[in-house]
């Protein structure tokens, strides 16, 4: 039986050029490859939090074009003036710890590519971890990575189950996929 809560009963009845529904159906549990996406959803949790999901969803587009499509190297780069220019720009969410903690994520970043390769041979390296375990880890290694900005970013890039409900048609899609969390 669907959860009364979960994000796959709240779109379900959603037209289908809503943005929930969009992200939902082609977005939201997919196993994500690129490093500079990965980055993208990161960022992009770390600035939900407080706020709705439907705020980010709007401003997306916006992020993208702030943060030069979320080219991590750009990003590290990012000095005062950026800082300031992502602080001034109103298509976005303008928080300083949220913009400091991007520019410090991107030059995280930089150093687990260095040392593992890549953002998303990292991950791989720590699945399968629990959620408590992830947290951890994300805590000592990022910065502003809660336990829900954690959980939501790993089950919507795949490494922790709970995305979609069993009864959703996109469950079916993502478990074609074989997402990290349907690899023990």
């Amino acid at each position: 039986m669907e959860k009364a809560n979960s994000y796959c009963a709240v779109v379900a009845n959603y037209d289908d050029n809503n943005l929930h529904k969009i992200y939902h159906d082609t977005a939201y549990g997919y196993t994500i490859d690129s490093d500079d996406e990965l980055f993208e959803r990161l960022i992009l949790e770390i600035n939900q939090a407080g706020l709705s999901w439907n705020t980010i969803l709007v401003k997306q587009q916006n992020f993208k074009k702030a943060y030069h499509h979320f080219n991590i190297k750009k990003v590290a780069a990012y000095g005062e003036a950026d800082r300031q220019r992502l602080l001034n720009d109103s298509g976005i969410i303008r928080n300083r710890l949220k913009v400091d903690a991007a520019i410090h994520n991107a030059n995280v970043l930089l150093q687990l590519q260095k040392e593992s390769g890549s953002f998303k041979n990292w991950l791989n390296y720590h699945h399968p971890k629990t959620k408590e375990e992830w947290m951890k880890l994300f805590k000592k290694t990022f910065k502003f990575t809660g336990g829900e900005i954690v959980n939501e970013f790993l089950m919507s890039t795949g490494y922790l189950p709970h995305a979609h409900v069993e009864s959703c048609a996109i469950y079916k899609k993502v478990a074609a996929t074989n997402p990290m969390w349907m690899q023990k």
